[in-house]
């Protein structure tokens, strides 16, 4: 009996050591999907699954703006929440007008917009940062792709002039002679054009007419605004909207991030830049073009001087950078170490990295690092 019992116990023991060997394994390889988090050596809360750095994050952070970065808000905001149990990010995609609104009414903790803040903008923002005033980090980059739906034709090539004439009405059919010379071979067909643009002030439309203002300047009359400026066309809310007008109406164009089109398979034009061959939307042509881009904010602010006419083989040259909108300092306080927390998740290796796959283009490594400096010194 005594030996019996001496195996049993034995057993037992051997038994609880595998369990906690096993537990011993699972905690050291804890970089799975499962997203939890645990604490690193300096005492640190940080994600397993994305090495995110949630310090001391809590609560609930309001966001709002940019409908352009809505993707990628969407994965980083997931993976956050993911690693960092019991914060909240809130990101209202809405329309870059409307999120600088909420930022400088005190209502997010940042915003996102597709277009550095006015001089006007900024002056607006000291009454919220009371020591501070707004700044603009690039933080997503993608091109605005031209999307289309024209039965029978899988492929279109456009460049600037064409393009600028087809948004102001001046060309009404797809089978315009304008259009048939940059697609040899193609049929286009007698079909009217339906030109869909977005219905609130939008950073999107205003790049896109920046784009048209700087190719095509004798085409395309208007000051490059948030808010749509040519007569005609038809009007939807969001690039959401936009995308989804054009994905069911043959016949129809209009402007989104590429991300939108990827996702609902809607085919993109070509842009004939003048270089050796058109160029297709993609998230690599698009960095080619964003990393000649230079920083023209000063002090902390870090807006960007794009080259939308950019001739470099492969780039894509209607691109956008959304920035996050934060105050320098004079943020507040219950909701600064969350800014700095997710702010440095989307700034990180692993968020610019789900840029790419997500249809958006990385910040250029240079200034991105200039991004992480300022983001650890808000205050």
């Amino acid at each position: 009996m005594k030996l019996q019992r001496k195996n049993r116990l034995r057993a037992t023991a051997l038994g609880a050591l595998a369990v906690s060997s096993a537990l011993v394994l699972t905690a050291c390889g804890s970089d799975n999907n499962s997203g939890g988090s645990s604490t690193g050596g300096s005492g640190e809360k940080t994600s397993a699954a994305s090495n995110v750095k949630c310090d001391d994050a809590k609560g609930q952070l309001l966001a709002s703006g940019s409908s352009a970065q809505k993707n990628a808000m969407d994965l980083w905001v997931k993976d956050y929440m993911a690693g960092c149990t019991g914060v909240e990010v809130n990101y209202k995609a809405s329309s870059s007008g409307e999120g600088i609104i909420a930022f400088n009414q005190g209502t997010v903790g940042f915003a996102g917009s597709d277009s550095a803040l006015k001089p006007e903008e900024v002056a607006d923002s000291k009454k919220i940062c009371k020591t501070g005033q707004g700044i603009n980090l690039p933080m997503v980059g993608g091109p605005i792709a031209i999307g289309f739906h024209l039965e029978g034709v899988d492929s279109l090539t456009l460049d600037a002039p064409t393009l600028a004439k087809i948004f102001d009405g001046k060309i009404k059919k797809w089978n315009d002679e304008a259009i048939a010379k940059l697609n040899t071979g193609a049929k286009l067909p007698d079909k009217a054009i339906q030109a869909f643009h977005r219905s609130e002030d939008s950073g999107t439309t205003q790049n896109l007419g920046k784009y048209l203002a700087a190719t095509a300047p004798n085409d395309w009359k208007y000051e490059p605004e948030k808010k749509w400026p040519a007569p005609g066309g038809q009007a939807a809310s969001g690039s959401a909207g936009v995308a989804a007008q054009v994905k069911q109406v043959d016949g129809a164009i209009g402007y989104f991030e590429l991300s939108y089109a990827s996702s609902q398979s809607i085919s993109t034009v070509d842009i004939n830049t003048g270089g050796s061959a058109p160029v297709k939307a993609s998230s690599e042509n698009a960095s080619k073009a964003i990393a000649a881009a230079k920083v023209k904010g000063t002090g902390k602010d870090l807006a960007l001087d794009l080259d939308y006419t950019t001739k470099a083989e492969g780039a894509y040259p209607i691109v956008l950078v959304t920035y996050e909108v934060v105050c320098d300092t004079g943020n507040k306080a219950e909701t600064l170490p969350t800014v700095k927390s997710f702010l440095n998740y989307t700034a990180s290796d692993a968020g610019q990295k789900l840029l790419g796959e997500a249809g958006y283009a990385p910040i250029p490594t240079e200034i991105n690092a200039k991004v992480r400096e300022t983001i650890a010194s808000l205050s």
